[in-house]
């Protein structure tokens, strides 16, 4: 309700999530002997196919769970599910759905790499289950609910399992009464990761305050602050930061977009690279002053590599020449499903990086 006074502005992490989603609908799709289209993007690549392709294996494996104690599993791809009886207007698209006898089963394909998620109690996913059950809960003896959470930009896996009862007693007790006081505006506001998906995120005065309350709390200078204190801030960084950048984002579209002018801030041109204006034209001109020599050569990327010889050929001829170098030394909170790398093996490694930059 407090969104619908400002524009719904999609943004390069969205519209790359939804071409990710595409590819997975489609290799589904495909895997599943179903007609489907090969999507177009200009945010495929190499990480995306891998990250889809490893999607679709995923559901696989789950159907294949589900086949040993159901002769012919239903699946079904991208299927609207309206949980409406709870929440007034509610809907959703699950990504997958699988429904053995009496299990159904959700999996849900998270390209983001911000926030890590899990499937623990997850709201999102017991909406998209409940809106399922709607559909289906009377067609099929369904007792239990498993829900996936796949997310491999973050190497992260995770299920969780409930029962059909457990579930609408959560609905009944907790959605449907707190869905009613927010469609009434009313309700406690509480500030939390989910703010950087809302569009009102930037103006909530809540949110505002507990910012500007951590920055006073926490940020002192390094030298007077214990290691304890350091955690702490380690925690908050990642909100905080996030929340400075939204309101700079903001302050420059308001700025730019609609001619609003901030006491003490001017909006100028910032720094800018070279490029050619004409690509053809500088081909020409060097070349007519005999300068050949403006060409560079590279390889196809291992994805199109891949297509070209097929799996088999490819890992065949080139399996022994490909390798994944090591990822850059990340500091993330300890639930992070990643395992721990042994510093000593990157201490110097480390070191180089950051005095190079």
């Amino acid at each position: 309700m407090l969104e619908q006074e400002f524009e719904n502005k999609t943004s390069e992490a969205a519209e790359e999530g939804t071409a990710a989603h595409a590819f997975c609908e489609h290799k589904l799709r495909k895997s599943l002997k179903l007609r489907s289209k090969r999507p177009i993007s200009d945010y495929d690549s190499d990480e995306m196919q891998e990250c889809t392709d490893a999607y679709v294996d995923f559901v696989n494996e789950q159907l294949e769970i589900a086949k040993q104690h159901c002769k012919d599993p239903l699946i079904l791809v991208e299927e609207r599910v309206d949980f409406s009886r709870y929440v007034p207007d509610g809907f959703g698209t699950a990504d997958c759905l699988i429904i053995s006898d009496d299990e159904l089963h959700i999996v849900d394909f998270k390209y983001g790499q911000g926030i890590l998620v899990d499937a623990f109690d997850n709201p999102q996913m017991k909406c998209y289950a409940l809106g399922a059950l709607e559909t289906y809960g009377n067609l099929y003896d369904i007792t239990n609910v498993c829900m996936s959470i796949f997310q491999p930009r973050r190497e992260n896996v995770s299920t969780w399992k409930t029962t059909v009862k457990e579930l609408r007693d959560w609905a009944e007790n907790v959605l449907k009464p707190k869905a009613e006081l927010a469609l009434k505006g009313e309700g406690e506001y509480r500030c939390g990761e989910w703010c950087r998906f809302c569009r009102a995120a930037v103006r909530c005065r809540v949110r505002a305050e507990e910012k500007l309350r951590l920055a006073e709390d926490e940020f002192k200078l390094p030298p007077l602050i214990s290691d304890a204190e350091i955690e702490e801030i380690l925690k908050v960084i990642p909100d905080l930061t996030k929340w400075a950048a939204d309101i700079q984002n903001y302050a420059l579209d308001m700025s730019v977009n609609h001619g609003k002018e901030w006491s003490g801030f001017k909006v100028v041109e910032g720094r800018s690279v070279r490029k050619y204006k004409d690509e053809n034209a500088v081909i020409e001109k060097a070349k007519e002053n005999g300068y050949t020599d403006i060409f560079k050569s590279s390889l196809i990327t291992l994805t199109e590599m891949q297509k070209l010889m097929g799996k088999k050929k490819f890992e065949e001829l080139l399996g022994d020449l490909i390798i994944k170098p090591k990822g850059k030394p990340t500091l993330v909170p300890i639930a992070d499903k990643r395992p721990a790398i042994k510093l000593e093996d990157v201490k110097n490694e480390f070191n180089e990086i950051t005095e190079e930059n």
